[in-house]
């Protein structure tokens, strides 16, 4: 039996490198695409095809959904700080980015888009945990460029007849997460902060929560939503987190254990566009995907903290 072609966007990316990884493991043919504006040539796997350009480029998608029987739409803008600071860079790549992968998908003959969105699109949701069928309040130009994307998604699924899933990620951390970036996540401007004695930066009082998840349990949702059979998801969102709930302060707290430093905060105002809390209801994905996810909420810090580790380590002579 031929192997199963693949593309991944955004696969020199955090998540979109760890899937990658994954795929090729598992024998699939793995083409990846990515402008590098936030990926690493490094990140790319050697037994991987590159295409180097960007999403929401007509010609170059055209070029690598070629061939493709499956595609894993990863790429984006990431950040609300970053789509506060800059709306239409924001809404270009992942607006317009997405419209652009679907409509070059469905050209292409490719039978499956599994596309990444994000639990922002939920913004300050007043029923906890969220469930899908929740109204959207983004409160973020990212947030809206992301339910744009779903939106699209689902009207590829009803009016071209493109299978589509939609992936709403929760707080996504683990390897290959960068902590050099001005628009950094939490968890690794914590740890990078942590490991040089400095004093981690929190935005408000600490006690905003959300649901964080380890990236090999997202990379196992993309799997489930790639084989799944069309029936039960095509046109579907659903939610992929542990279905938890942690402040800053109990990750601070975690993280200050694991690493055996104690560095105390320091507050600043909080950030436009951010929200208090977020926690997901997974059962959706569990009915319809089988997916559940396996890594703990310390179990994957530790692991966290020992790849961070790990790069600093020299080489052996």
């Amino acid at each position: 039996m031929a192997a199963v072609k693949v593309l991944v966007t955004g696969g020199a990316g955090f998540i979109g490198s760890n899937l990658v990884a994954r795929l090729l493991d598992e024998g699939y043919v793995v083409r990846v695409l990515d402008d590098f504006s936030t990926g690493r040539l490094e990140n790319v796997d050697a037994r991987a095809e590159l295409i180097e350009g960007d999403v929401d480029d007509d010609a170059i998608v055209h070029e690598a959904v070629r061939g493709a029987e499956v595609v894993f739409h990863q790429a984006a803008a990431g950040s609300v700080a970053r789509s506060v600071a800059q709306p239409l860079v924001t809404d270009k790549v992942n607006t317009h980015g997405t419209l652009t992968v679907l409509k070059e998908s469905l050209d292409a003959g490719v039978q499956r888009v599994v596309s990444a969105s994000s639990s922002s699109v939920y913004g300050g949701a007043a029923a906890l945990p969220s469930v899908e069928t929740a109204t959207p309040s983004p409160r973020s130009p990212y947030a809206v460029s992301k339910l744009a994307g779903e939106h699209y998604c689902r009207v590829f699924t009803e009016v071209y007849g493109l299978a589509t899933v939609t992936l709403r990620y929760f707080n996504v951390y683990g390897p290959r997460q960068r902590p050099d970036s001005a628009y950094a996540a939490v968890i690794p401007l914590f740890i990078s902060a942590l490991s040089t004695r400095h004093e981690p930066i929190i935005h408000g009082d600490g006690q905003q929560s959300r649901d964080f998840t380890f990236v090999d349990d997202v990379v196992e949702a993309n799997l489930a939503a790639a084989r799944t059979p069309a029936t039960a998801v095509a046109g579907r969102v659903f939610n992929v987190a542990c279905g938890g709930s942690h402040s800053l302060l109990e990750l601070l707290d975690v993280l200050g254990r694991e690493m055996g430093v104690r560095v105390p905060p320091v507050h600043t105002e909080p950030r436009p566009g951010d929200i208090r809390a977020s926690q997901a209801d997974v059962t959706a994905a569990r009915r319809a995907l089988g997916f559940e996810a396996k890594v703990s909420f310390e179990e994957g810090l530790r692991r966290t903290v020992a790849w961070y580790r790990a790069l600093s380590v020299p080489p052996a002579p």
